[in-house]
C-alpha cells in the first residue's frame, strides 16, 4: 500500500499520476474503515481526499500555510502528515484530534471548531509573512456551509485587497450539515452551471481573481489548478466542485446523515444513533413545534445550519421553519425583530454555537426586550468533548445579560411547561437549557406561570444542609441527599432552582433559619456561573457555601468521569466535602 509509505508530504511527491490515484483510493478506504468503527465527520473528508492529496502534492506544507475551515474536513490532510497511523491502527484511532490542532504537527496552524474562520486567519498570516518579507503561499480551505458565516464574508472583504499571495479554495460540496441556504448559494449553483463562467460572480464582486474546477474530486484537474495559482501574487479564490461522501454510496445518497456521527455498518450504511430519535429531546423537541406551529401560523422555529428538525419535519413546516446557514449572530437578531413584529420565534442552537452571539443577545435581543425564545441543545460536560466544541460555558454568558431568563428544568414535563410559557409569554427573552442526561419523564402536572420571576422550587424540606441542583444535575442533587441521609441521617433540603439567571431571596433567606451550609450544583463552568450568585448573596453573613461545578479551562477529548472525579462531581465526593465543612 502506498499510504504506509507517507510520513510527510515529500513522501508524496515522489508518487506518479496514477500512483496518486491509487492512493487516493487508499486514502478513502482507510477512512471508511476508520469512521464506521470509530466515527467522526464522514461526508466532509470524503469529499475533500482529492484535493487534500493534490494540495500537499503542489505546495510545501508547512512553510506554505494551509488553514482549513471547517477543519473537521482536515482528516486527509492529517493522513498526509505524519499521522496516518490513528487512521490505520484501531488502537491509535484517539491520538489525534477531530480538528486541526498545532501540538500534533508543524502541518497545523491553529485550532479550529467553529467555523468560518479560515479566511480571516489566512490574511492574517498573509499580512504578518508581507511584514517580514517572507514569500511562502498562503491557502485558506473553506467550505461545508462556512460561507454562510459572518466572519467569511469579513475576511473576503479584506483579502480582496490584501494585494499580495493569498489563495482561497472554495470547497463547493454543495451542503452544510443539511441544504445550503441563502441567496450566496444560488450564485454558486450559477458558476457551477456555467463552469465558472457566469457574468454575474460573487467572489470577483469583491475584486478577487477567480478559478474554477469542475471535477473537484480529479486530483489531477486540481494539482493543475493548484500549480497555476502557485506563488501568485495577488488573492485569488479556487472554486472546487466536489461530491460531499464521494466513493461511498450511502454517504453521497443521504449526505446530512453522514455528515458526521458515531459508528456505522459499512456494509449495509445503517447508522448505531438517530439525531432524530422521537424519545430524545431533540425529537420531541421538534414534534412539539411542529404540533405549535400548525395550532399557530405565527410561530415560527429558527436553526442555524445544525438542522433542529429532519428532512421530512422540515418539509412540514414549511415556511415557519428558517435555516438561516452557519450565522448564529444573525438567528439572534432576525429572532428579535421577528418577535418585535408580532410572532413567536423560536432558535434551536447548541450551547458551543450560542457562544457565536454575544453582542446580538446583548444588544439586538435584550436591550430590546423582546420575547423570543432561545433552547439551549448539548449543554453540559456531558455532550461533546472537543476543546472546540465543550457544552458548559453558556450560563455565564447567558446567566449574566440584563432582562434574560434563562431557565434550567430538570424534567421533560417541566421542560415543555417551560417551552410552552416561553412561547406564550411577551414580557422577556427567554432560554431554556435543555437537559443532557436522558429524558426524565416524572409525571408531574405544571401550572405555573414562570413569569413570576425568580421562585425556587423546595422538593424536599429538611434542615442543616440544603442542597440546589439545577437543571441536569438535579438528578445529582437527589443522590447526595439519599447518601446524606444514609450515611449521617442529615436531613438536607432539596431545591430545584429552576431560574439560572436569577435568586429568589426569600427562599435563601429562610434557608437561614434552620441550615448551616448550602451547597449549588451546576453542569458548567464555576467563574460567572449560578452557584456564584448564591455565594454573592450569602457572602455577608454567617451561612457556609459549597460551589461545585467545573473549572475554568479549556478541556480537550475528555473522559467524563475523569472530569467529574477532579472536580468533585459525583456524590461520594461532594458528600465527603459536606462533612469536611461541617
Amino acid at each position: 500500500m502506498y499510504i504506509e509509505k507517507i510520513d510527510s508530504p515529500a513522501d508524496l511527491k515522489k508518487l506518479s499520476g496514477k500512483e496518486l490515484d491509487t492512493l487516493s483510493n487508499e486514502l478513502r478506504q482507510t477512512l471508511l474503515k476508520k469512521l464506521s468503527e470509530h466515527g467522526g465527520h464522514i461526508g466532509p473528508n470524503l469529499g475533500m481526499v482529492e484535493a487534500s492529496v493534490a494540495l500537499h502534492y503542489v505546495f510545501n506544507s508547512p512553510i506554505d500555510k494551509i488553514v482549513f475551515d471547517v477543519s473537521h474536513q482536515s482528516y486527509v490532510h492529517k493522513m498526509l502528515t505524519g499521522r496516518k497511523d490513528a487512521f490505520i491502527y484501531p488502537e491509535k484511532y484517539d491520538e489525534v484530534s477531530g480538528y486541526s490542532e498545532p501540538n500534533e504537527s508543524e502541518h497545523d496552524f491553529f485550532v479550529i471548531g467553529h467555523t468560518s474562520t479560515s479566511v480571516s486567519l489566512a490574511t492574517g498570516l498573509a499580512k504578518a509573512r508581507d511584514l517580514k518579507g517572507d514569500k511562502e503561499n498562503i491557502i485558506a480551505v473553506i467550505g461545508d456551509g462556512s460561507l454562510s458565516g459572518g466572519e467569511a464574508y469579513e475576511g473576503l472583504n479584506n483579502a480582496a485587497e490584501l494585494g499580495s499571495n493569498i489563495i482561497i479554495v472554495v470547497n463547493d460540496n454543495q451542503m452544510s450539515i443539511a441544504e445550503n441556504h441563502g441567496g450566496l448559494y444560488k450564485n454558486l449553483q450559477l458558476l457551477r452551471k456555467t463552469r465558472g463562467e457566469a457574468e454575474r460572480n460573487f467572489f470577483k464582486t469583491f475584486g478577487l481573481d477567480y478559478l474554477y474546477v469542475n471535477d473537484g474530486n480529479d486530483v489531477h484537474a486540481l494539482i493543475d489548478a493548484f500549480n497555476k495559482v502557485k506563488n501568485i501574487n495577488h488573492p485569488i479564490v479556487v472554486h472546487i466542485n466536489t461530491v460531499k461522501g464521494k466513493g461511498y454510496r450511502f454517504a453521497e445518497e443521504n449526505k446530512e446523515m453522514f455528515h458526521a456521527g458515531g459508528p456505522f455498518d459499512l456494509a449495509t450504511g445503517k447508522m448505531n444513533y438517530n439525531f432524530y430519535d422521537d424519545k430524545s429531546y431533540m425529537g420531541l423537541t421538534a414534534n412539539y413545534l411542529l404540533d405549535k406551529m400548525k395550532e399557530d401560523k405565527t410561530v415560527v422555529t429558527i436553526t442555524s445550519g445544525v438542522p433542529l428538525f429532519n428532512s421530512e419535519r422540515r418539509k412540514l413546516a414549511g415556511r415557519q421553519y428558517i435555516d438561516v446557514g452557519i450565522a448564529e449572530e444573525h438567528a439572534v437578531a432576525m429572532s428579535s425583530a421577528i418577535a418585535a413584529n408580532g410572532c413567536k420565534p423560536v432558535y434551536g442552537v447548541m450551547s458551543t454555537f450560542i457562544q457565536r452571539t454575544y453582542d446580538q443577545l446583548s444588544q439586538d435581543l435584550c436591550i430590546n426586550n423582546n420575547p423570543a425564545l432561545i433552547l439551549v441543545f448539548m449543554a453540559s460536560v456531558t455532550s461533546m468533548n472537543d476543546v472546540t466544541h465543550l457544552g458548559v460555558f453558556d450560563i455565564p454568558l447567558l446567566g449574566n445579560i440584563p432582562n434574560m431568563v434563562y431557565l434550567a428544568p430538570t424534567s421533560k414535563e417541566e421542560y415543555f411547561a417551560m417551552a410552552e410559557w416561553g412561547i406564550k409569554q411577551t414580557s422577556h427573552p427567554v432560554a431554556i437549557r435543555i437537559p443532557t442526561n436522558g429524558v426524565i419523564s416524572t409525571g408531574e402536572i405544571f401550572n405555573e406561570d414562570f413569569g413570576q420571576l425568580n421562585r425556587y422550587k423546595i422538593t424536599k424540606k429538611g434542615s442543616k444542609v440544603a442542597i440546589l441542583g439545577l437543571g441536569s444535575f438535579y438528578q445529582l442533587g437527589e443522590s447526595v441527599v439519599e447518601k446524606l441521609k444514609n450515611d449521617a441521617n442529615i436531613d438536607a433540603t432539596l431545591i430545584n432552582p429552576r431560574y439560572i439567571t436569577g435568586v429568589d431571596t426569600a427562599v435563601l433567606e429562610d434557608l437561614k433559619k434552620d441550615h448551616e451550609l448550602v451547597v449549588t450544583l451546576e453542569d458548567g463552568v464555576l467563574n460567572g456561573g449560578f452557584g456564584e450568585k448564591i455565594a454573592r448573596f450569602y457572602g455577608p453573613t454567617t451561612m457556609k457555601v459549597l460551589n461545585f461545578g467545573i473549572k475554568k479551562k479549556f478541556i480537550d477529548r475528555y473522559s467524563v468521569d475523569d472530569v467529574l472525579k477532579e472536580n468533585h462531581l459525583t456524590a461520594p465526593q461532594i458528600v465527603d466535602d459536606i462533612f469536611k465543612i461541617l
